[in-house]
């Protein structure tokens, strides 16, 4: 029998065997997403509103070798304080890390990987990774999208991260078969702000659709994630051309200083905070509680439609 070297906090656990609702949150937000402390006062707080809708946060990460579903404290803070520093995660990273005793910060893919692992079906982000401008030179193509196209798990974010080219992720994403549903938007998001002039596949008004729609996803065999873009809270929505501005020049500065792969991202957030004097944090901040108050209420409503299904 294969060992997989997964540890399942208690409390996801007890929720997992009591057929709770349980919601997957990754930790690249805090490691890579965010500074000290900013980073870990916003793990602490997404799991608070997670419990506070109703579902047990399980924060997934790699520590020591070891797939974690569930973050104690310290184990939080032990990711914030290190930073960067730590290994960004994504699928082909996963067994490297393994192997050698190592850690690591998960990103969208790997979230996904060991959430399913674990039997959690609902996961909360702040944006997608995609199609990088310029792909068709560098084929820089983020590994979220293929995951999305693979694991059984729902992701709920402010769509595509604005740095990217959305035209054409959303073209990665159709051609992959992944449903891009829209929160009470008709609109992608673009992460910053609310519209990114691209549709979503269906609008969406309540939580229980969604849940019905994963349902029926996987029972009818089709396999994959699906897409739940929750546009940022109104008020914390940036004027389209400010941040535009912000991301060409980050962008500019990213190409000169020859920043590539995995590395871009973070090295673009981590600019266009600086150039918008940390507004770009403070919405940042914003929309990963907005995903994960929504993420935590579409587990609640996909885990009753689940325990009805088992009861007929």
């Amino acid at each position: 029998m294969i060992h997989i070297p997964l540890d399942i906090a208690p409390e996801v656990a007890d929720a997992r065997s009591e057929h709770r609702p349980v919601l997957a949150l990754e930790s690249t937000i805090i490691s890579h997403g965010m500074p000290y402390p900013e980073n870990v006062e916003t793990a602490y707080r997404v799991e608070e509103i997670a419990r506070q809708e109703g579902a047990v946060p399980a924060t997934i990460a790699i520590l020591d070798g070891r797939l974690k579903a569930g973050l104690t404290p310290e184990e939080i803070d032990r990711l914030g304080q290190v930073g960067p520093k730590i290994a960004k995660a994504s699928r082909r990273d996963i067994p490297i890390l393994v192997a050698s005793n190592e850690n690591g910060a998960t990103t969208v893919a790997a979230t996904m990987i060991i959430a399913a692992l674990a039997g959690i079906h609902v996961f909360a982000t702040g944006g997608l990774g995609g199609v990088h401008r310029n792909a068709s030179e560098t084929f820089d193509i983020s590994a979220d999208l293929e995951e999305l196209s693979r694991t059984e798990v729902a992701v709920i974010c402010s769509g595509v991260k604005s740095i990217l080219d959305i035209g054409l992720t959303c073209e990665y994403l159709e051609t992959n078969g992944v449903p891009i549903l829209g929160y009470k938007t008709s609109s992608l998001p673009a992460f910053y702000n609310r519209d990114s002039g691209f549709p979503v596949d269906r609008q969406i008004d309540e939580v229980a659709e969604v849940a019905r729609i994963m349902m029926a996803q996987w029972t009818l065999g089709l396999g994959g994630g699906l897409i739940v873009a929750n546009p940022i809270p109104e008020e914390m929505s940036m004027e389209k051309t400010v941040i535009d501005t912000a991301i060409e020049e980050a962008l500019s500065e990213a190409e000169k200083k020859g920043v590539t792969g995995k590395e871009v991202t973070p090295f673009l957030l981590s600019k266009v905070a600086e150039i918008t004097k940390g507004d770009s944090l403070k919405a940042n901040i914003a929309l990963v509680h907005n995903n994960v108050r929504l993420g935590a209420r579409i587990a609640v409503s996909y885990s009753e439609i689940s325990a009805n299904n088992s009861r007929a």
